[in-house]
């Protein structure tokens, strides 16, 4: 994280607006994602960075320009979203939608460690795979490479290709059957198949 030189917080201070455009373009992304860790609401969220940022320019003059700019960010921000949360508590209709966020928030994340597990699973799979089957594999799933490239880019028989991913992926479905990762079976064979 670059930090805010004290030149910067001097020409913030002076009212220059580049200076401020600067310091936005360095935190505008961390203030977003710690509202959206309070928040889990985009556009809410998206308030919450203009606001931090209006108060920035607004207490520009009392700022310190030695102080740590990500921190006088932090604290504003935080105090922003727990003043949005104490507004949402007193809205039936707001406070519902952040129990759906938090609902869609955490559903999106035990999906993508699931697919981040899938993926690990199959990458040690492949790797188990004899050398040849493996290239062929990867060149085929990774590369997208067809059947007749491969055979080209390798010296082999279209056929020799083609028996190398039958076998391959006969072998990928047994062990992710056996793992319980049956419903990543047609995944994989679709992506085989697709050559």
């Amino acid at each position: 994280m670059s930090r805010i030189d004290s030149s910067t917080i001097q020409h913030l201070m002076a009212g220059d607006e580049t200076a401020l455009s600067f310091i936005y373009d360095v935190h505008s992304e961390q203030v977003y994602q710690l509202a959206f860790r309070f928040l889990k609401d985009t556009a809410w969220s998206e308030e919450i960075v203009q606001d931090v940022f209006l108060k920035l320019w607004l207490n520009r003059q009392g700022l310190d320009d030695q102080g740590n700019m990500w921190l006088y960010l932090y604290v504003i921000t935080k105090r922003l979203c727990l003043n949005k949360l104490r507004e949402i508590r007193k809205s039936t209709a707001l406070f519902e939608q952040l129990v759906r966020n938090i609902e869609a928030e955490s559903k999106r994340s035990d999906e993508q460690l699931m697919a981040e597990e899938l993926e690990r699973h199959a990458q040690q799979l492949i790797a188990r795979l004899p050398k040849q089957q493996q290239l062929i594999f990867k060149l085929s799933r990774e590369d997208g490479l067809t059947h007749n490239e491969i055979a080209q880019k390798l010296g082999l028989s279209p056929n020799t290709v083609k028996n190398h991913m039958v076998q391959a992926l006969k072998t990928l479905k047994s062990s992710l059957g056996q793992s319980g990762y049956t419903y990543l079976v047609a995944i994989v064979s679709s992506s085989l198949m697709a050559h």
